[in-house]
């Protein structure tokens, strides 16, 4: 490719929806109670008429692949599961985010089982006991380093996983001489063609943002032993863009045919989802390296049974279920991360992302209920260090 062509333009897959910012939280828990009432009401006055239990599962609207809360693969992990078990599973994506549904049912949960947790809201479930534990047969074949990273206590079990990276696309990474593919958090704040390069999320609204944060700064406590505010310091003194509102936002900026800008973080499993559509080497990935040795943040995705549910056999059985190879073997070319059941093989288009088993997981080096607990703070200092306008 050549200079000033741009790196992707695959269709790119959709990822979980974001946190809500402050100024849109009213106008959504109002839509969340609305949503989810109506959910309980179906799920009360619509039981089969042969006595069948029904399962209300919430997720997110991308779940497998899919839109709109649906996905042919629905078929294969909810349809089988029913059919196995004679029960009719009903399946919602509520407004806003999971977390923030869950918070405002507590006491009258409209769900018995909610997928799509991730390794930052699900602290905060369990500290708000929404969460009752459990531990699935099938952990047996989850490494218990995703267990600890995620839940230790088994309030949500690992389904996927994947890492945070910064995706760069060809003109870049020939403008460095191939320097990207090994770069280092210091490379944007002492070069300003770097730090101009790089569309970050922004952490108060968006997921992707807040585990970019929380990447950076367990980077530079553990392995730069640093104070973390100085990089965001130099790369807004570098020229840093502001940061976009979602990932969605700056995965599409990221995709124009400018090739402007050339860098946005994203995850690594990207390049493998470009070979799949048929534009393989279209972008490369880059985790975060220091004297030879990869470091990454690793989103992880879980599974739990909502507290107040009355089919708690039925939620286990159904949470075991799902880390099984049936729905395990789906996930790698509809969610495009990493099964956490590490007996399923990966397809071959996988070898183009970067190899997760060489990379460090810094979340090894703090507990989720610390991260849960500095999330915030690390928030409202990163907004205080932030230019105006963001």
């Amino acid at each position: 490719m050549s200079t000033g062509e741009t790196a992707p333009s695959v269709p790119h897959r959709l990822r979980r929806p974001g946190r809500l910012g402050r100024a849109i939280v009213a106008i959504a828990v109002a839509l969340i109670v609305a949503l989810a009432a109506f959910g309980l009401y179906e799920y009360e006055s619509n039981l089969p008429p042969n006595g069948e239990a029904t399962l209300v599962v919430y997720t997110y609207p991308s779940l497998f692949g899919g839109v709109d809360c649906s996905a042919p693969a629905f078929a294969t992990v909810f349809g089988a599961f029913g059919a196995s078990h004679h029960v009719r599973v009903e399946v919602e994506c509520p407004t806003g985010t999971l977390l923030s549904t869950l918070l405002e049912e507590k006491g009258s949960a409209g769900a018995d089982v909610v997928i799509g947790l991730d390794e930052l809201t699900t602290p905060v479930a369990e500290a708000n006991h929404l969460l009752v534990p459990y531990r699935p047969p099938s952990l047996e074949n989850v490494p218990s380093a995703l267990v600890s990273e995620l839940s230790p206590d088994y309030g949500a079990a690992p389904y996927e996983y994947g890492y945070l990276a910064i995706d760069y696309n060809l003109s870049f990474a020939a403008s460095t001489d191939g320097a990207v593919a090994h770069a280092s958090f210091s490379n944007f704040t002492s070069n300003a063609t770097w730090a101009k390069g790089l569309l970050t999320e922004n952490p108060e609204y968006d997921i992707t943002g807040e585990e970019f944060l929380a990447w950076q700064i367990e980077y530079y406590e553990q392995v730069l032993h640093e104070n973390w505010t100085g990089f965001w310091s130099k790369v807004w003194n570098e020229g840093l863009p502001n940061p976009a509102p979602d990932w969605g936002t700056a995965f599409a900026e990221f995709s124009q045919t400018s090739g402007n800008p050339p860098m946005v973080v994203s995850y690594s499993t990207d390049p493998a989802y470009a070979a799949a559509s048929g534009e393989p080497g279209v972008f490369n990935s880059t985790v975060s390296w220091w004297d030879g040795t990869e470091y990454g943040w690793k989103a992880i995705y879980g599974i739990g049974i909502v507290n107040g549910s009355r089919e708690i056999s039925l939620d286990e059985e159904f949470e075991n279920w799902f880390l099984n190879g049936t729905v395990q073997s789906e996930i790698p070319e509809n969610e495009w991360e990493y099964p956490a059941n590490d007996t399923i093989p990966l397809p071959s288009v996988f070898d183009a992302a970067i190899d997760p088993s060489g990379i460090v997981a810094l979340n090894d080096g703090v507990t989720p209920a610390t991260l849960a607990s500095d999330l915030p703070g690390w928030i409202a200092t990163w907004l205080s260090l932030a230019p105006g306008g963001v």
